[in-house]
């Protein structure tokens, strides 16, 4: 591994740990040149699950998309980097458990959504505007009322 510093081949590593409930593995190096640590990811390479789009077409499930997607939409909201990770983690998981080689967006997109409704709100609606695609206010009115009733009824 090249140190991202010095860009020297020789390092050794000082720590090493499961991340993402266990699809990666985390590893803290110290460059033997320089000294300066970094961190690396070992991850399990693409096992080829495609995402069936809403126009029909096929594309390779990212996870760095699917992260994009969740940061957006937890912009300023309360809500670590971790957690943004363990969600992408939760999902991923269950995509490699239940799909052998596709899954509908619309699927992914709930999945989504169902973790994020028990997480923020905010975060929830802004990736359901997205998503779904809200065309005006009445859409987010419409997304709402669930969320609403179930609030006044406890």
């Amino acid at each position: 591994m090249r140190c991202p510093f010095c860009h020297n081949d020789n390092d050794k590593v000082v720590d090493t740990r499961a991340s993402e409930e266990g699809y990666a593995t985390r590893r803290r190096r110290q460059c033997l040149n320089c000294q300066r640590r970094y961190t690396t990811y070992e991850r399990l390479e693409e096992l080829g699950i495609k995402v069936i789009k809403k126009n029909r077409t096929r594309e390779p499930f990212d996870p760095k998309k699917l992260r994009v997607g969740l940061s957006r939409a937890c912009w300023k909201r309360p809500i670590s980097e971790e957690k943004i990770s363990e969600i992408v983690a939760d999902i991923e998981g269950v995509i490699y458990a239940k799909f052998d080689r596709e899954i509908e967006a619309e699927q992914l997109g709930e999945f989504v959504m169902r973790k994020l409704s028990h997480i923020d709100q905010v975060a929830y609606v802004r990736f359901a505007s997205v998503y779904r695609e809200f065309q005006d206010g009445h859409d987010f009115v419409d997304e709402l009322q669930p969320m609403l009733r179930a609030r006044d009824e406890t």
